[in-house]
Formats: C-alpha cells, structure tokens, sequence
C-alpha cells in the first residue's frame, strides 16, 4: 500500500468511538477521507461495512465509484476485489450497499453483523431511519461514520449528531482550508461562487452553515430575513389584542391553524396548532382552553360547504359552537404566495409555540419535473398544510381588527410590541 494522505482533523477516524461525525462544505475531503479510512481499517482486519444512505436507487448512486477509485490510489488494487455491487477484501472484508429508506425492521436484520455503518450524504436521513439503524448496529465495537453538508439546523440528522451528539461521539467540522490538497479549479469555483451566490447558498455550500430554508423553497429569501432580523422569537401574548384563528382545514391530512395578533400592520404568530383526525368541536374545546382574547375564525372558502353526510358546513358547526366566522377569499394559489411573501416582512413567530410553522414556511417548495427541470406547482406534502394555513392568513391580514365584533368601536389601545 501507498503512503495515504489525510487532512489532519479526520484522524480521529482511526480511534474508536460509537459515532463519527464528520460535517462541512465543498472541498473539504469528508468523503474522500472516509473512504480511505475505511479501505485501510479494513485492509488490516477483517470488517463487514455498510455504506448507505438514505435513497439509493441503483449502485450508482452509492460511494462505490468513490471507494472503488480509492483502492487504486492507495495501491490496494490487488487486495480488493471490485465487483458490481460489492467489494471485497482478500481477508475478507466486504463492503455492502444498501438505501435506508428501501429497509424494514425487518429487512435489515441482514446487517446486524455489520462493524461499521457509513452514512453519506446524511443531512437527507430521517429520523425514521435512524430509528431502524441506529439498534441494528449492535455487534460489540460497532461504529457509525456519519458524513454531511447540514442544510437545516432543524433536520433530524443535524439535531441527533451535531446540535446534541450522543455519548462517545467525536464530531468534527472539516472545510476547504482544512483540506491541504484542495485543487485550483476548486478555488476558482469556490471564488466565482462567492461572487455570484446569495450569501446563505455560498456559506451552505462552501462553508458548511446550515441554510434558512430548504433548497427551492418558495420563502427562502422571506425566511432568511425574518431569522437574520430576529423576528423568530419569544412573541408575547397582549391581552388588549385580539386572537385571529386561521384554518387550513383537513381530517386525513393535517388540521393546522395559526393564531395571530395584529398591532397596526405588523402580523404577530403566538401559537400554531396542527393535528389531524380531530373534529372541530374537539378543537373548539382546545382553543377555549387557551382563554385567549379571541376575534375572528376565518375558514377556507370551501369551509362553507355542507359535509355530505350531516349537511352541515365547517362554517356553521363553529358559529354554533359560538365563534365568530368569516371566509378566506377564493384566490389563485400564486395570488395568495405573493400576499405571503409581503405579509412575512412584517410577521414575528413565535420560536417555540409555532416552531411547526416555521419550519413548514422553510420547507414549503415548487416540485421540479424531470421533464422539463423547471420549477412546477407548490409541492403537497407535510410542510404544505401550515404554508397554506399562513398564506390564508397572509390573504385576511387587512381585513382582522381589534375591535368587539357585535359591540362597541370604541378603539382599544394599540400597545408596543412585546418581544420577550
């Protein structure tokens, strides 16, 4: 075998520990530096390592290309053998592939052998999957190599490994200046990107940062500014004030409602609910247990349609529950996202009670056909149920007041906003 090269901070590969953790941007030889280590760790003893990640849908999109290239470079050409969908080692050492999200708890009962686990490009596993791993990997000395770009501090990957690493962790940060071996035509590509890029893509993808909102997301330049201006936060509740309810209505899929208060122009988010299966007398009873001062409920249009089998619409079970109720505006969708774009330069949102939203305004994206590989219709998914909700809010934002609905106008005082 060939003298191999290492950035230093990857040396804490070689050292036992339960999960390794290696996270950062381009350029900084995460990857590259976890092949070697493996190749040679099992090189000099017998190991049986998985390499995985979350979707795999063909061998292709494994590190195999990427280990098979390393066997070469460090002169391990003869002691591994490269097959289709394995390698193999002379004494024995086999390096297996497998996509997580294609596994079963039973299925990957296969891999309860397994020494090392590699997961690559791990920022897009999730918790599910970790859920099935994670006591699959049990064999004593097992290890878990964990390699990644973070993309949001809030996913799975990011929270469990780096935000609050596990007992026997070694987490290492790795960029480009790092890496001694980083080539020129890296350094000019990282160079034009710095001068082209938006900050936030830049230091993601360079610098390892964690990015406001998800790539594509329809509110990412929305989103980005409400984190840097501080207006995710402790948003207090002002009695003086009235609580709006805003409905994305749903059984299947999610119920979701945003509570907000509006001070003179300014949105401010103190709670969001979301569950489903919930009737709405069921919710009723959550939102009087909150003893809010309350204003308006404004439901979809569709909320006005009677329900097939009682004949009674969402509007009038709430009215009758004693509510106050007026109807969202029938508006195009793209209509409504431009109003939700306005209506986030002058929102706050509370950073634990709708903590949901706020990831939901993050992860709220276009789908993009493979067809034409051009920006489509707002995907629905789980994130799209409270960016509805909050569009829906965005479009009755001019229409809520603070006055008594029913009794008197006299103006109630317009207080500071309290941002605790």
């Amino acid at each position: 075998m060939t003298e191999a090269n290492f950035p230093a901070k990857l040396r804490p590969l070689f050292k036992p520990a339960r999960y390794k953790v290696a996270h950062g941007g381009r350029g900084g030889a995460k990857s590259w530096g976890f092949a070697r280590a493996l190749l040679i760790l099992g090189a000099q003893r017998r190991l049986r390592i998985l390499c995985t990640r979350e979707v795999q849908k063909s061998i292709k999109d494994s590190v195999h290309k990427l280990l098979s290239d390393q066997t070469q470079a460090l002169g391990l050409g003869a002691f591994y053998e490269v097959q289709n969908a394995v390698i193999k080692g002379a004494n024995g050492t086999e390096f297996l592939f497998a996509g997580l999200s294609d596994l079963t708890a039973e299925s990957i009962k296969s891999f309860e052998g397994v020494d090392i686990v590699w997961c690559e490009e791990a920022q897009a596993i999730s918790k599910r999957s970790w859920d099935i791993l994670i006591p699959t990997i049990r064999k004593d000395g097992s290890e878990i190599w964990i390699s990644l770009n973070p993309e949001l501090d809030t996913d799975e990957t990011y929270t469990r490994f780096i935000a609050n690493p596990p007992p026997d962790s070694v987490v290492i940060q790795i960029n480009y200046p790092d890496n001694p071996w980083f080539p020129d035509v890296l350094e000019r590509e990282r160079q034009h990107a710095k001068a082209s890029m938006t900050k936030a893509d830049y230091e993601n993808i360079w610098e390892g940062k964690c990015k406001p909102a998800v790539t594509g997301a329809i509110y990412a330049e929305e989103v980005s500014a409400m984190v840097e201006q501080g207006r995710v936060c402790d948003v207090a509740y002002d009695p003086a004030l009235k609580v709006h309810v805003v409905w994305d209505l749903g059984w299947n899929d999610a119920m979701s409602l945003v509570l907000v208060q509006k001070h003179l122009s300014t949105l401010r988010v103190v709670e969001y609910l979301e569950d489903s299966h919930k009737t709405l007398d069921w919710w009723s009873g959550e939102l009087r247990k909150r003893n809010y001062n309350w204003g308006t409920l404004y439901l979809p249009h569709d909320g006005a349609h009677g329900d097939i089998k009682t004949g009674k619409s969402a509007k009038t079970w709430m009215e009758e529950l004693g509510w106050t109720v007026a109807m969202t505006p029938n508006q195009p969708v793209e209509t409504g996202i431009r109003q939700a774009r306005m209506a986030l330069g002058r929102t706050y949102i509370d950073r634990a009670k709708a903590a949901r939203l706020s990831e939901c305004l993050k992860r709220y994206r276009r789908g993009v056909p493979s067809s034409t590989g051009e920006p489509g219709a707002p995907v629905h998914d789980e994130w799209s149920h409270g960016a509805d909700a909050f569009r829906y809010m965005a479009i009755n934002a001019d229409a809520m007041t603070n006055e008594t609905w029913g009794g008197s106008s006299d103006a109630l005082r317009y207080p500071d906003l309290k941002v605790a």
